[in-house]
């Protein structure tokens, strides 16, 4: 069980200040290392180039000394001088007649130099004519070998080396140097870093101790950007979009909420109304048939009621399933029309249809939404006038119109008509079959659909609700 439980716990994430003191760290330190490395390979190379100066030097000096009727006898009496002459106690230094034996041999370590051919007389010697190896114990030595003719017509091989003890000695100092540099230099960076960092992160810290004060009670405070930083602004002003949205979900929510109870406790009220009277006192058949008929309409109502705000939850929450067919819009208006004449009628309504076309939508649910439109026009415009149920394709698609003539909507009111649960007129609403929710659906359907519903309302009174069904390519290509 322990083990179980110390598993599922989940590893703390490294912080944001110190993985990005760390990352800046190592490319401090690697651009160090690779100034380094630069500065190493250049003194390498400069030390090694100076040597090859002190070699071809040092044989050219003698070169020119034998071929100025220098006399090779006297070179050859005191040998102690070049060794003096040398200067590094492990250089060497030879003269040797071709195919004969040395004539002066300075070589304390006595390393073997390779046989290499030598640099013909009256050829200068280059950088290039000086040759490498190592010794034994891996100290890098350059060496070059000449030949000079004498006045006697003899030839003399000069070979000069030099071991490069001291440069090696002191690269060696140097990359000890460098390493530590680079050590101490990411460790200051990383304590350096990890101060800059976290002081440039306090905006970051002080939107995250706003945004912790923020609950349902208090969605109306929004995170300040004053004095934010330009990377953080753009977080901030998403952020307090978001919290807008959730406000106006929010105060969506609860009023949806107080309406829901509003609108179910009427009906309850009235079934417990009817049945505390009910038993008040003993009835007769006819008295219990007919209180069971009314507890019938309220219980009817509310069965509506929880059907539509189920299929606004559906919808809302895009899990309903579409069944698109081609619909003739003339054959559906007149369907329609038929089917609300009996109401129009007992207001002494005329209801016409006109224009004609194919959508392509979900059957079911467009009757829906034109009938609630259809409904909310008979129920809310005036006695005698007509409704006119009209179809007019375009380019993008068909809009299907309902219109009727009945009180002007104040414009601050047609936003909300969407709304659940909104009445423009509430009066006219009270106890009837209406509960608020028919336009919501309409909404909910065309949304579906990815189409669009509207109104508009004049100050004569003319009330035009619109459907725009898009066309079936258009709902394709998205």
């Amino acid at each position: 069980m322990t083990e179980f439980a110390a598993k599922s716990t989940p590893q703390r994430a490294m912080s944001l200040t110190l993985r990005a003191t760390l990352l800046f760290a190592l490319l401090a330190s690697l651009v160090v290392s690779a100034v380094g490395v630069y500065l190493y390979y250049s003194l390498e190379k400069e030390l090694v180039r100076r040597a090859d100066y002190q070699v071809s030097g040092r044989v050219q000096y003698f070169r020119h000394l034998l071929a100025s009727e220098f006399p090779l006898s006297q070179l050859s009496h005191n040998p102690g001088l070049f060794e003096n002459m040398l200067g590094n106690e492990r250089d060497i230094l030879t003269f040797r007649l071709s195919g004969q034996p040395a004539l002066i041999n300075v070589n304390p370590s006595r390393l073997q130099l390779p046989a290499v051919a030598p640099v013909p007389d009256g050829q200068p010697l280059t950088l290039g004519t000086v040759h490498s190896l190592s010794a034994p114990d891996g100290t890098p030595v350059r060496f070059a070998r000449a030949a000079v003719r004498m006045q006697d017509g003899s030839t003399v091989e000069i070979t000069a080396a030099h071991f490069m003890t001291g440069e090696a000695r002191m690269l060696s100092t140097f990359r000890w140097q460098i390493t530590g540099a680079v050590l101490f230099a990411y460790f200051l960076i990383a304590a350096l870093g990890y101060g800059v960092i976290r002081r440039g992160l306090r905006p970051l810290r002080q939107m995250a101790q706003e945004a912790t004060k923020i609950h349902p009670a208090s969605l109306s405070t929004r995170l300040s950007s004053e004095n934010a930083p330009q990377e953080l602004q753009q977080l901030i002003y998403s952020f307090n979009d978001m919290l807008e949205r959730l406000a106006e979900g929010y105060q969506r929510l609860t009023q949806f909420s107080a309406d829901l109870a509003h609108e179910i406790r009427t009906p309850v009220g009235a079934l417990m109304g009817h049945c505390q009277v009910a038993l008040y006192q003993p009835r007769s058949t006819e008295e219990y048939e007919t209180l069971l008929a009314n507890n019938m309409e309220e219980l009817e109502r509310i069965s509506r009621m929880v059907e539509n705000i189920l299929f606004l939850a559906r919808a809302t929450d895009a899990r309903s399933v579409l069944t698109l067919t081609s619909i003739d819009v003339s054959a559906e208006m007149t369907r329609i029309q038929e089917y609300f004449e009996g109401l129009a009628e007992e207001r002494e309504m005329t209801l016409h249809s006109a224009g004609e076309g194919i959508v392509y939508a979900d059957a079911i649910l467009f009757q829906r939404a034109l009938s609630n439109l259809v409904a909310n026009a008979v129920r809310y415009a005036h006695q005698g006038t007509a409704i006119c149920v009209r179809a007019e394709s375009h380019g993008k698609g068909m809009d299907i119109h309902v219109i009727s003539q009945g009180d002007p909507i104040p414009p601050e009111k047609l936003g909300k008509l969407f709304d659940r649960f909104y009445r423009a007129d509430a009066s006219r609403s009270e106890g009837g079959s209406s509960s608020g929710l028919g336009l919501s659906i309409v909404q909910a359907i065309m949304a579906l659909h990815q189409g669009s519903v509207r109104v508009v309302s004049s100050a004569q009174g003319e009330t035009r609700f619109t459907l725009t069904f898009p066309r079936e390519e258009h709902k394709l290509s998205q």
